[in-house]
Formats: C-alpha cells, structure tokens, sequence
C-alpha cells in the first residue's frame, strides 16, 4: 500500500545552506498494514523458521557454544556492511592476546560489536527493559575504543549527520534534525513497549528496526544498532530464547533492494514491501542458521569418530578436541588452560590432529602458534567473504 510520505520534511540550516531534513511520523503506520493472505503465510513460515531455530538447544550438546561462534559470525557480517574488512578468523586470532599479525582497527571495531551485544543480552536476561538507556549502553560499547570513539559513544547525537553524498545539501538522505531526536526515539521506545502496536513481534521487530535507521539517532554505528534491535526485540518479546537471528548476511546479499525498500517506505509509505522482503529473510537466515547447526553436529560426531579410532592415543586427543569444539582457533597455551594439559601432551594430541587433517596450523611460526579447527571454521565463514 503506498500512504504517501510517513514523515514531514523540517527545513533547517546546515554548514550555511538550507536542507530538508525528514522526521518520522510514531509508529505504527496508518493507515494499518494490509496483512492480505499471502502475506499472513509468509509471517507462518518466518515464525515457524524462528520456532525451529529456537529448539536449537535439542540439537546441539552445548547451546552457548553455537551462540560463541555466530555471534562472531553476525559480528564480522554487520561490521562488513560498514566497511570493514576484517575476516571471522582475524577476529579470533584478536582475542587470543599473543596472536601475531592482526590487523588493529578493523578487527577492533567487530571485537567492539561482539561486546556491545553481549552487554545488552547480559542486561535483558538481568531484567532490564528494551529502552532507549539499553540502546545507548550498547552504542557506548560498541565505539568504546577504535574508530569512532570520537564520535559521542552512547549518546544521541547533537548535530546533523546525513546519509549519501558529501554534505547534508547533497546527500541521499537527512535524517531528523538533532533537537527531534530524542521525541522521535521516545516515540520509538513506547512502541517498542507496545503502546498502539497490535502486530506480532516479527512484524514489531521489522517496523522497529526501519524506524530506527531512519531516526539514526547516533553520529556514528546506526546500522550496526538497528541491525542488533532486530535480534533484541525477538528475545526481549520472548520469540527467541537467545538473540539468533542475524540479518546482516542477508541484507548484505540483497543490499540494493534493502536499502531501495528504505527509501519506498519513507517517500511513498509502502511499508507492505519492505514487511515481506523482512520474512523472507527471517525465514532464510533462520533455516540457514539451523542447517548450519546440524552441519556442525554431524562435523563433530565424524571427527570425534576418526579421533576414538586412534586407540590409545585418543583419550588425550579427544580432550583437545573437545574444546576446538568450543573455540575453533587456539594457541597451545588456551588448550593447556582448558583441558588442564601438559604442553607436551597437548601438542602431542594437536600433532595427532594435524595429522588427520582435523587441526591446521596457521602462523608458519616456530613460536606462538596457532591452530585452527579448518572445517569448522571453514562452515562459519561461509558467507563473511570481504565485500
């Protein structure tokens, strides 16, 4: 359905010429969306995709560790979008502490993102409620350090940022002036509550999450924020036990069209497009995640297989194992940590492991070596190729 503009343009000046700044009108949109009957059935595949994704806990032995490794996944995907170019296994090379040659400031920034969003599910299974304070501590952490911790970390931003172009006169798109950010976002906020919203909470998360990147409220890590509130609204409305659902591979892959249906919402009010691009790609990336997790199950049990078959050597080689399962990329001193291994013994179970094709090792060095568990890593990055 085309409403028309869903906001007023605010002429104001900026860096001495006069722009057209657009501000949102409240959600929810009005006249109310058209949930025809094909689009009811899109919203029944989305939300039974998510339903399977959240009994991910009976198919995998330990929940948390796939939420380990996607939430890095999702972390090196959203921050892509941006313009990073850090890789899943140059972030895990950054968090061990004597890893050599990692490239700082891009790995840093999706360190960042990784960190931001465990604050935030730390806050809500404390909790605290989805708010604007929850939305500002997590884009305080998310530019605590590296680019862009220059540009007011947790706080809505006090000046004009524009989106295309070089200045605000010529870019693609202005957001609100900075004296209607904080009315547009406690608007947001009391939807985000349920005030006026009679739709379901993927149908919530998806207006949400357009609001959002329209008020883009920060100076700096809008997309990234927005891209997060997804996530949140579906495990604070209680859809998802664990924040799993990450869109970033999917807008990543359809970025015209993700960004040419923001534009028609605000020019023309065609909030009905922008919905069933949003479940299809709920329904694609949850069925994704959960064929990814029965890939690494089925990975698991064959390697820990070949690794029984071993004989002797395999009740060492197998607690090595084990926590490469946990964390695909360590250095020996992380294994002897968390097996409570000798050295010798443990480098003795990863030589076993090289040997079988199961470890890699990934300096070339005599020192500090790293090891990887390749085919693990290898379906986790699937996708995470720099743009």
């Amino acid at each position: 359905m085309k409403r028309g503009l869903t906001g007023r343009y605010e002429v104001t000046g900026v860096m001495g010429e006069e722009v057209r700044a657009f501000v949102p009108h409240p959600l929810p949109p009005n006249p109310p969306l058209e949930l025809t009957n094909q689009r009811q059935r899109l919203l029944e595949r989305a939300t039974l995709a998510l339903g399977r994704l959240d009994s991910i806990s009976l198919l995998l032995p330990d929940p948390d560790l796939f939420l380990y490794a996607y939430v890095r996944r999702e972390a090196v995907l959203s921050s892509q979008i941006e313009g990073t170019q850090s890789s899943l296994a140059q972030l895990l090379l950054f968090e061990i502490e004597d890893a050599p040659g990692v490239p700082l400031d891009d790995v840093v920034e999706v360190s960042n993102y990784v960190a931001a969003l465990d604050h935030g599910l730390r806050r809500l299974q404390g909790g605290f409620p989805l708010s604007n304070r929850l939305i500002r501590e997590m884009h305080g952490v998310l530019l605590a350090r590296g680019r862009g911790s220059d540009k007011s970390p947790g706080e809505f931003r006090r000046s004009q940022n524009w989106i295309g172009g070089t200045r605000p006169g010529n870019a693609h798109f202005v957001p609100p002036p900075p004296d209607r950010v904080a009315e547009c976002m406690a608007a947001l906020e009391r939807f985000l509550h349920g005030e006026g919203n009679p739709y379901p909470a993927l149908i919530k998360a998806a207006l949400a999450h357009v609001q959002f990147e329209t008020i883009h409220p920060f100076l700096d890590g809008n997309g990234r924020v927005g891209r997060l509130l997804i996530a949140f609204v579906l495990h604070h409305d209680g859809v998802l036990s664990q924040p799993l659902l990450y869109l970033s591979l999917y807008f990543k892959q359809h970025r015209a069209e993700y960004y040419r249906l923001l534009d028609l919402v605000r020019t023309d009010g065609d909030w009905e497009a922008w919905i069933d691009f949003f479940l299809e790609g709920v329904q694609q990336t949850a069925s994704n995640a959960v064929e990814t997790a029965r890939r690494l199950v089925a990975l698991f049990q064959q390697d820990e297989q070949r690794i029984q078959a071993m004989g002797r050597r395999a009740s060492t080689a197998l607690r090595v194992f084990r926590v490469f399962c946990e964390r695909p990329l360590m250095n020996l001193t992380q294994m002897c940590e968390r097996t409570g291994l000798s050295f010798a013994a443990a480098a003795n179970a990863v030589k076993e492991m090289e040997e079988a094709g199961i470890l890699r090792e990934i300096t070339g060095q005599r020192r500090n070596r790293v090891f990887t568990y390749e085919q693990y890593l290898a379906i986790l990055s699937e996708g995470t190729e720099p743009l």
